[in-house]
């Protein structure tokens, strides 16, 4: 994935400045910033789902908003707070979106079969996604992105109001896909996550890309947590603070 200047303004506000970022083959890359630093607008801008308004972005190379047919082809994506075919049960879904995609139904019946099995969500659970947990919606998501073999995988959140059991599960798929060749690039606010799975990351603050490099590169001497705040401004409570408490 290479980005480059995307700009993107909603009514006068600039959420998006000028970002360029260029993400390595076969990395994991962690995109993190405060909540309302432009992570999504720029994921969003980056895969065709929001027009940006100066800038390009190429995936597998391929430009997003010249071709979007190829490089959306190539693509896996897993939008936060992304609207499904919620009155499918989870199989249906699955070969709804392979048949949309143009695979053959054969491998879509058995690759669902499989994600659906690893995923812990049943090949034969005839619940509805309307129904299914938070967690179930970020997994049967993932599956969804995963189904036609990706060569990147951009997530938004994708661990948010997810439970521990799930976020370890979704950790090892995701490591395994990284393993076999692919890249996942994923933004996040949760420092500790990054840090774990991440071999390369980008801070974001105000529309802004602050800092982008390697793990080691970004955090240097200090830990993540302490470059994170300074970099995007953050600020810690006094003793004379909050006294009252």
């Amino acid at each position: 994935m290479a980005l480059r200047g995307l700009v993107k303004t909603f009514d006068a506000k600039l959420a998006v400045s000028g970002v360029s970022l260029d993400v390595p083959a076969g990395s994991f890359f962690g995109l993190l910033g405060p909540n309302g630093a432009g992570k999504t607008t720029t994921l969003s801008m980056a895969v065709g789902l929001l027009r940006p308004d100066a800038g390009q972005a190429f995936l597998l190379g391929y430009e997003v908003w010249a071709d979007p047919a190829a490089a959306k082809a190539r693509l896996g994506v897993l939008p936060d707070g992304a609207r499904l075919f919620d009155r499918l049960t989870g199989p249906e879904l699955l070969a709804y979106q392979g048949l949309l995609r143009g695979m053959d139904p054969a491998t879509v019946d058995q690759r669902a079969r499989e994600l659906l099995d690893v995923l812990e969500l049943g090949s034969g659970n005839r619940t509805l996604v309307v129904d299914y947990s938070a967690g179930m919606k970020k997994k049967i998501g993932l599956a969804c992105a995963l189904l036609h073999a990706p060569r990147l995988l951009v997530l938004d959140e994708p661990f948010e109001a997810v439970d521990p059991v799930s976020a370890a599960l979704i950790r090892d798929i995701l490591q395994r896909y990284v393993a076999g060749g692919g890249t996942v690039v994923f933004s996040s606010h949760v420092l500790e996550v990054v840090e774990r799975l991440c071999d390369h990351v980008a801070i974001m603050s105000d529309g802004v890309l602050r800092m982008a490099g390697t793990l080691e590169q970004v955090r240097g001497e200090s830990s993540l947590e302490d470059v994170f705040v300074r970099v995007v401004g953050g600020r810690v409570a006094t003793g004379s603070e909050l006294a009252w408490l």
